[in-house]
């Protein structure tokens, strides 16, 4: 795990002084969510939550570090790293997911929760997962196509001799965007293809049918203010939500 994260910082770091260098097409995100429930893939997160982007990016390089706590400060904190290269409509990333935190909080240390800096393969909550997506080329339809696996860490499963291995669950997703009198509408259907603790699922299973609208209030020339509401089915855990959210840049 420690070989990992230093490849990973020698993938990224020489991006980063280049920036520093040329300070040319550099671009950062910064902004912040805020959003009635947190669902993700189709599985319920937690309640209202606040959560935070910070990104960089440099030419088709981007570093991303998201995260999300829910209102109460005692429930879901969750605290993700993603580094990709997009060129082409082709965009490959590795990232690393932590949602062990919060719950408890200090209380639960000597437990092993709460550790963000354990990188141990065999206890750490950390789950590494790989992501590849493609979004076709056609202006009429621009379907994207994405396909995640959890390679490393927490994503684990117990097989018939009691030990623990790698489950490597995945995630596959059908996206497609359009527009409706100046609403932005998103299309999504998404499926764990195969047994998986993350997704509650045995085999094969639709996890996340949603749709999203996104519309932008406008209150000047310089300040406009995203709001987006989803209404999320989960046909494998017969569920469904319906989520308001706001987006602060």
């Amino acid at each position: 795990m420690k070989k990992f994260i230093i490849i990973l910082l020698s993938v990224i770091s020489p991006v980063v002084l280049k920036a520093q260098e040329e300070n040319k097409g550099v671009s950062f995100n910064v902004q912040g969510d805020l959003v009635s429930s947190y669902i993700w893939r189709g599985m319920y997160q937690s309640g209202a939550a606040v959560q935070p982007t910070l990104g960089l990016q440099v030419a088709g390089f981007s570093l991303t570090a998201w995260g999300s706590v829910d209102f109460t400060g005692q429930g879901h904190k969750e605290a993700d790293i993603t580094a990709a290269y997009s060129s082409a409509g082709l965009t490959i990333s590795v990232a690393d997911l932590w949602w062990a935190g919060q719950s408890g909080i200090y209380n639960d240390r000597e437990n092993g929760k709460n550790n963000y800096f354990n990188f141990d393969n065999h206890t750490t909550d950390h789950i590494f997962e790989a992501g590849l997506s493609y979004a076709l080329p056609v202006e009429k339809f621009p379907l994207s196509i994405s396909w995640y696996t959890m390679f490393a860490g927490g994503d684990r499963k117990t097989i018939s001799d009691g030990s623990r291995v790698n489950a490597y669950s995945s995630y596959m997703e059908f996206g497609y965007p359009f527009t409706v009198k100046g609403v932005q509408l998103n299309a999504a259907v998404g499926c764990s293809p195969w047994r998986s603790e993350q997704y509650k699922n045995d085999d094969f299973a639709v996890t996340n049918v949603s749709l999203k609208a996104t519309k932008e209030i406008h209150f000047n020339e310089r300040f406009s203010l995203p709001v987006y509401t989803q209404v999320i089915w989960n046909p494998n855990r017969e569920d469904v939500h319906f989520v308001f959210g706001i987006t602060i840049r």
